[in-house]
């Protein structure tokens, strides 16, 4: 990743840290951002407040937390899609959200068009490990 990639990748990851905290009133302990190709993943670190938390130690509760995440980040993502075309020029056309309650976090995905499947790892898999090219294709 160069600087210029680096310095985009900050100013989303504080967007992201901005509209989380202006939809929600949480601030995340983290946040991620990944680039491939046309497919930007958004990750929320520690993003759900106590409340939801407790309440999604429950599978009720759970879903009742993935649900509200959902519809708020449907109904509020606008303008996180308008900040994320000022920063790298791209128009965003699609956009989903995620929460796993029982770790709090976060997933937004904006894409183009693609079936995307997302994994949060337990920890980071190291440098010298991960091998193939950068998108991974099988072509």
């Amino acid at each position: 990743m160069d600087k210029a990639d680096s310095t985009m990748a900050r100013q989303i990851a504080h967007a992201a840290t901005a509209f989380e905290r202006q939809r929600t009133g949480n601030t995340p302990k983290s946040v991620t951002v990944v680039l491939s190709d046309t497919t930007l993943v958004i990750t929320l670190h520690g993003a759900l407040s106590e409340a939801e938390k407790a309440l999604a130690k429950s599978p009720e509760g759970a879903a009742q937390v993935q649900d509200f995440h959902r519809q708020l980040f449907t109904s509020a993502s606008d303008s996180l899609r308008q900040e994320i075309k000022r920063i790298t020029g791209v128009e965003v056309r699609e956009a989903t959200a995620e929460v796993e309650p029982t770790t709090g976090t976060v997933v937004g995905v904006f894409t183009t068009g693609t079936t995307v499947q997302v994994y949060l790892l337990a920890h980071g898999v190291p440098a010298g490990i991960w091998s193939g090219d950068a998108r991974g294709d099988l072509s």
